[in-house]
């Protein structure tokens, strides 16, 4: 059984995906293929023609603030940025797949799969949702960055509010709420539903 699990910056999404892990399902964090796959010669030679040579530090990695700093003030670069990384990644988690037990939940983790319509592929999915200021504030701490910062990502992103009719689960993941009974309850349903 293959689900997706997404939530907007900030919603504490890779948390939850870990509790899900512990519980024994398999996860696939997207985020951290997409930081190894942007050392592909073919992903880099596209990004640099896209971006230029400063999207790579001189150590050969992925200069995020670089690159942030484009993507988050030109939109048509953040797209082309993503049709250049998600048929990278799309292979990548196939691949994955195909080297897990077939009675394994996976769970897909990433942040954009409604803003790239990557839900339609998905029978279900689970949303992570956080109140905004949370998100923001865990944010700013986490990355070191101004809340203006934090609002152009958000601004990149659906709200939970546009995210919520399309998702199968929601797991709240606010500071007064205990996430492992709800992560419980959805792997609970998910195995039932099998």
């Amino acid at each position: 059984m293959i689900v997706a699990l997404t939530g907007g910056i900030g919603s504490g999404k890779t948390t939850v995906a870990k509790l899900f892990e512990t519980m024994g399902c398999v996860v696939y964090n997207s985020d951290e293929r997409a930081k190894d796959l942007y050392n592909n010669p073919e992903v880099k030679k596209q990004v640099i023609a896209l971006l230029g040579v400063n999207a790579y530090s001189e150590d050969n990695k992925l200069n995020k603030n670089f690159v942030s700093d484009i993507i988050f003030n030109e939109k048509d670069k953040l797209e082309k940025l993503n049709a250049i990384i998600h048929p990278a990644l799309a292979l990548d988690f196939e691949n994955f797949v195909k080297q897990q037990n077939s009675e394994s939940i996976i769970i897909k983790e990433s942040a954009l799969i409604f803003e790239t319509e990557l839900y339609k592929k998905f029978t279900t999915i689970i949303l992570v949702i956080a109140q905004l200021e949370q998100k923001i504030k865990r944010v700013m701490s986490r990355n070191l960055i101004s809340k203006e910062e934090v609002d152009k990502r958000m601004q990149a992103q659906w709200t939970d509010e546009q995210k919520l009719p399309l998702a199968n689960y929601v797991i709240s993941n606010n500071e007064t709420d205990a996430l492992i009974p709800q992560v419980l309850s959805v792997i609970q349903k998910l195995k039932s539903n099998a």
